[in-house]
């Protein structure tokens, strides 16, 4: 039995386990501060008070509940980099810390056709107690970590590159996913097309941009935290077949190992520099 009182076994939970912990796990915390790891949906885990949501057990083992293989990649990525990393403690059908508090599904009610019972009038209009609940002790907590890690790099003269891991499915209703990786990005070039480069060249990998997902979501935690603060930013997606055993993660560190420290170091990256969103066009044409 793993020690449930272990903030790393709590991101490591895939059994819908109720465990009551902390809403982040901070690695690594006196590391290079001029590399930043995040990974939102680190834990399938949540708080003994609610149960299972009302959801099988099983749902927990699936995507819906936790980006498979991602805390276990972040975690030894930021000890073979000697970076700080942040995961987040509970799971995303508690409450997705990849969304702004004004997004819909900031606390989802189905997913991959799964409907989440004790999800169903939770949010700013139904269960606006527990919807703010939610935000204050389980959303807010790791946001404020991620602000002050990045705080404190400032403070002390660097800014920080930082690298969010995801992972995504093979397969979605029923069409296979032809990329290995996907890399995520606004309108800030300086890590996503060097990071597309290295991965489809030096590798051969099929690599998706803006694919499968765009990374441009007004209120995303890259949003927060870098698009608008001007920091160098890059979502990563690792597909998860590729990551979840011990042998494609050490892989997928290696590799990455070998990849980051060189274009974290590259001319103009390590500057603020405010490229602005695509969402803010979005917004101008919709007023």
């Amino acid at each position: 039995m793993p020690d449930m009182s272990s903030p790393q076994s709590t991101s490591n939970l895939s059994d819908g386990s109720a465990i009551d912990g902390s809403p982040f796990e901070l690695v690594n915390p006196s590391g290079n501060r001029g590399i930043l790891i995040l990974c939102d949906h680190a834990s399938a885990a949540l708080p003994e008070k609610y149960g299972t949501l009302g959801l099988p057990v099983t749902e927990f083992h699936r995507h819906i509940a936790y980006d498979i293989g991602c805390a276990e990649v972040s975690r030894a990525l930021a000890a073979r980099l000697n970076c700080p990393a942040i995961l987040g403690g509970y799971s995303r059908l508690l409450i997705d810390l990849n969304r702004g508090p004004d997004d819909p599904t900031i606390v989802m009610k189905l997913s991959d056709g799964a409907v989440i019972p004790a999800n169903a009038d939770v949010d700013a209009f139904g269960q606006a107690q527990e919807f703010n609940h939610r935000i204050s002790h389980y959303h807010q907590p790791y946001h404020d970590a991620v602000g002050d890690q990045i705080k404190t790099a400032l403070d002390e003269g660097m800014v920080p590159a930082v690298f969010s891991i995801h992972s995504f499915t093979p397969s979605w209703r029923g069409q296979s996913r032809e990329w290995q990786a996907g890399v995520l990005w606004d309108k800030d070039p300086r890590l996503a097309l060097p990071l597309m480069e290295a991965l489809s060249k030096k590798d051969g990998l099929k690599v998706g941009d803006n694919e499968p997902y765009v990374g441009y979501l007004r209120g995303d935690t890259l949003y927060r935290h870098c698009t608008m603060q001007g920091l160098p930013h890059v979502l990563l997606e690792i597909r998860q077949d590729l990551i979840d055993t011990e042998s494609g993660q050490a892989e997928w560190v290696d590799r990455l190992a070998d990849i980051i420290p060189a274009l974290t170091s590259a001319d103009g990256v390590q500057k603020i520099n405010r490229y602005g969103s695509r969402t803010d066009r979005r917004r101008k044409r919709t007023d």
